[in-house]
């Protein structure tokens, strides 16, 4: 059997990809999943008992941030998947997709903001698919990198391998970035030049206080 399914709502930003893809997997299914500017498409086919459970786990086990508005799902032959995958998105029709606020910091990410042993540390754009910016760097849908201001910034080697390990927080996390590849603060003076500082960040606040 197939199942096509339409998820709307809040399902973007959230890691609902990568739930749905570790989902089908778990169940063996094979299929795919995309955003689009409406929501969240998949199809899977695999055992008619299978696809019930898929279905049943969808709302019980959504990621926390995640909201579904509707969900339409429709029985149809199968037509021979080999695998499961996530697959691009669609950016086509009516842009109904809702799109979260930015998160605030996960424990996880703080851990690592803290650990003077993580790459991560004193970070401050540290960011998973659970916390993060979301509305303030997206300027299109579907919500994909390419769709948000972090499109300026290539994922280093490491980074590229945590957004494409499923076995990861950050699989598919669209704003993930380290001190290498990502954005940093600066102060700059007041000519625009950069000044050479080690924490940008409590110059700035000694500052303000001067």
């Amino acid at each position: 059997m197939r199942l096509r399914v339409v998820v709307r709502g809040a399902v973007q930003g959230v890691g609902f990809r990568p739930f749905v893809y570790r989902l089908a997997r778990e169940l063996s299914l094979s299929g795919w999943v995309q955003n689009s500017a409406q929501g969240v498409f998949f199809e899977a086919e695999g055992e008619r008992g299978e696809l019930e459970q898929l279905l049943l786990r969808l709302s019980a086990e959504k990621p926390p941030r995640s909201s579904i508005q509707s969900l339409e799902a429709s029985w149809l032959d199968p037509v021979g998947y080999r695998q499961f995958e996530i697959r691009e998105s669609r950016a086509d029709g009516p842009k109904t997709a809702l799109v979260l606020p930015d998160i605030a910091t996960c424990a996880e990410c703080v851990k690592e903001i803290f650990d003077p042993a993580n790459r991560r540390y004193r970070y401050p754009f540290t960011n998973c698919t659970h916390c993060g910016p979301r509305f303030t760097i997206i300027e299109s849908l579907p919500y994909d990198r390419a769709n948000t201001a972090m499109k300026a910034f290539q994922m280093c080697p490491r980074c590229q391998a945590e957004y494409d390990d499923p076995a990861n927080r950050r699989f598919h996390a669209q704003p993930n970035a380290c001190p290498d590849c990502g954005p940093r603060l600066e102060l700059w003076d007041p000519t625009g030049r950069v000044l050479p500082l080690d924490d940008p960040l409590a110059a700035a606040a000694d500052a303000i206080r001067a």
